[in-house]
């Protein structure tokens, strides 16, 4: 499996996700998947667990860091971002490895929530884990927003 590099760690690129996705057909293996994607995560660093990186409307406690990489000339997107729960985490590596890397506008345009009911994850996700990816998706666009504006 191979993936592309966000600082320490390696998260498989959307692409791959969908298709590891694809071959695993029961939804515990689904789950394992998702936890793992979780545990591949670059960590983010202590002073970055705060109150402006905490996602409000979370059952559990979700941290996003959003940075702009403009090293190649456009500004790119580079988040990070961690849970107290290892489900929770997973997601979090998913949105992650669909924004990471792409720029402002990208990202806006990006439907993270389609993405979710195409692996199948919206029917089998709680109504409260469904809220909780909403307001990461709308914490990212928010983020994605503001560096558009910026720029």
């Amino acid at each position: 499996m191979t993936g592309r590099q966000h600082g320490f760690a390696m998260l498989p690129t959307i692409d791959e996700i969908v298709s590891n996705f694809e071959l695993l057909d029961e939804w515990e293996e689904r789950y394992r998947y998702i936890i793992e994607l979780g545990r591949l995560m670059e960590p983010l660093p202590k002073d970055a667990y705060n109150d402006v990186n905490k996602v409000q409307g979370c059952a559990s406690q979700v941290w996003l860091q959003t940075g702009l990489d403009s090293t190649n000339g456009e500004p790119l997107l580079h988040l990070r971002g961690d849970s107290d729960a290892h489900i929770v985490r997973g997601l979090v590596a998913l949105l992650i490895s669909l924004y990471s890397g792409k720029t402002p506008s990208e990202a806006l345009s990006t439907d993270a929530l389609a993405l979710f009911k195409e692996l199948g994850l919206s029917e089998h996700l709680t109504p409260q884990r469904s809220n909780g990816v909403r307001s990461m998706v709308e914490r990212i666009r928010r983020d994605a927003q503001m560096a558009l504006a910026a720029s």
